[in-house]
């Protein structure tokens, strides 16, 4: 990564022991997506539910080139359940972005209707 992690803790106190599994977990995002620039992770407990508990939101703002990715994970009685759902859909998000800058894209069959348009062989029948 380019710039170093970025970790923002609000409404909570800070701990190190969830920043050193913030860094280890982002870390591990480049072997998704190598040329990741920055990554920016906010942990938050927005409201103090007495009834549910202590409910955590995590956001990830991925960095890469020409663009930014953004996962949200919201509600989560466990802040490392939240941090594993999160960093887990950031993974996602930046496979699914390799993918396309390297035009993996799936590449659908023309539907009946496209083909008949177009007259290709073989739109007459079905």
């Amino acid at each position: 990564m380019q710039r170093p992690v970025q970790i923002t803790f609000h409404e909570i106190d800070h701990s190190s022991a969830l920043e050193t599994h913030i860094r280890e977990k982002a870390s591990k995002l480049e072997e998704f997506y190598p040329r990741l620039v920055g990554c920016h992770v906010v942990v938050e407990m927005p409201h103090k539910h007495h009834a549910q508990g202590n409910l955590f939101n995590v956001r990830i703002e991925l960095l890469v080139p020409g663009r930014q990715l953004v996962v949200n994970r919201d509600l989560s009685q466990d802040v490392y359940v939240a941090l594993r759902d999160a960093f887990d859909a950031a993974g996602r998000q930046l496979e699914e972005h390799a993918r396309k800058e390297r035009g993996d894209t799936k590449h659908h069959e023309a539907t009946w209707r496209q083909r008949q348009r177009s007259g290709e062989p073989g739109a007459d029948q079905g």
